[in-house]
């Protein structure tokens, strides 16, 4: 019974530090220091953990995936054009472009997160979607985002040397990055991405999933493959 409400440690874990980050923190455009990266991170991983260990019942997919479709338009989207208003009507922008840039922070981690959640309910075991969730995670912080900007974007001018803005490679390398650094620091992070994904965390994670099990000859739980 324990293991079958166990996701719900996770989820308020993850909520209370996404709250903290979203509505009591000021919004932040860098990433100064190891722990903030570790902090902004955390409730993702807590986030995957609460996922990939939600029960799986017949019935409740169809129903839980109507509500997250309704909670998007009603809520999600309505909240993207109250921020990209905020910041196209602001007088100061710079001033207002880390609220706008947090959000789109969390709506990366909402996509990932929905994507996910549809995986588990459509009867992905826990092992499999703590492995996309991880690999995905992995992909979120690489930098491919920033070196795409990098080389789409129209610049004024030549393209700037460093990639400045991208402060969370610059906590890990010691400096602003240059195109250079952020590609190694990108095929680092995907190559441990694709790792991940072959690592057998469906066996470690079956143990603590009441759901993945299923009744052998002998009437033993034997986990899923």
């Amino acid at each position: 019974m324990i293991r079958r409400w166990w996701w719900l440690l996770p989820a308020t874990v993850g909520g209370g530090l996404a709250a903290l980050i979203m509505l009591v923190l000021p919004p932040d455009r860098t990433i100064d220091h190891l722990g903030e990266v570790l902090l902004k991170t955390a409730p993702l991983l807590c986030a995957v953990l609460a996922v990939a260990y939600f029960p799986q019942r017949p019935g409740l997919g169809l129903a839980l995936l109507g509500v997250l479709f309704v909670g998007y338009m009603g809520v999600v989207d309505t909240l993207n054009v109250d921020h990209i208003f905020g910041y196209a009507e602001a007088a100061d922008q710079d001033a207002a472009f880390p609220r706008l840039y947090q959000w789109t922070i969390f709506l990366n981690a909402f996509t990932v997160l929905a994507v996910l959640f549809a995986y588990r309910l459509g009867g992905a075991t826990a092992g499999r979607v703590l492995r996309a969730g991880l690999a995905a995670i992995l992909v979120l912080i690489s930098g491919l985002n920033d070196l795409s900007f990098y080389y789409t974007y129209d610049w004024d001018g030549p393209r700037p040397r460093v990639l400045h803005w991208a402060s969370h490679i610059t906590v890990f390398v010691g400096g602003p990055p240059t195109a250079t650094v952020a590609i190694v620091f990108c095929a680092v992070h995907l190559l441990l991405a694709a790792v991940i994904l072959t690592l057998p965390l469906d066996r470690w994670a079956a143990r603590f999933d009441g759901w993945a099990a299923t009744p052998t000859p002998a009437g033993r739980p034997s986990a899923a493959p």
